[in-house]
């Protein structure tokens, strides 16, 4: 699911950049000081909203803005900051399904039959499109 709903975003869209698909589906995004917090993903009377870091680097800035689309379009819903502090609900599969979404956009299949003749690693690709080496095992290949 979360690899389908980006190779639709991109196709529809005709880009991976998450900035520009939030603003394609009106989904507000505000850089702020969030202290050790990456991101966070929520809605308020049907007003979507992405909130990042404003002192992450530009690619981390990135992945964390693909990161939370996957919460608004995947879990929209769902408020994963509340679940986490007032209940017990596990947030492990909906966080890597977030993760899954966010790789699969930043890289795409195509971006990576493109370097299939070389010797670069999954790792070197994840560099070169901004994803985070801890979570580029999540690339599922076609």
């Amino acid at each position: 699911m979360p690899k389908d709903t980006a190779i639709k975003l991109i196709k529809l869209f005709d880009t991976n950049d998450p900035f520009m698909i939030a603003n394609y589906k009106g989904i507000h995004v505000f850089f702020e000081p969030l202290g050790s917090v990456y991101g966070y993903y929520n809605y308020y009377k049907r007003i979507r909203m992405i909130h990042i870091n404003e002192e992450l680097n530009e690619y981390l800035q990135r992945f964390t803005c693909a990161h939370e689309l996957g919460h608004a379009l995947l879990h929209h819903d769902i408020n994963t900051s509340f679940l986490k502090s007032h209940t017990f609900f596990s947030t492990d599969k909906i966080e890597r399904e977030a993760n899954t979404f966010a790789v699969e956009l930043l890289m795409p299949d195509e971006y990576l039959y493109e370097l299939k003749d070389t010797e670069l690693t999954i790792y070197d690709a994840a560099e070169m499109y901004g994803v985070p080496k801890e979570v580029c095992l999540l690339k599922g290949y076609i």
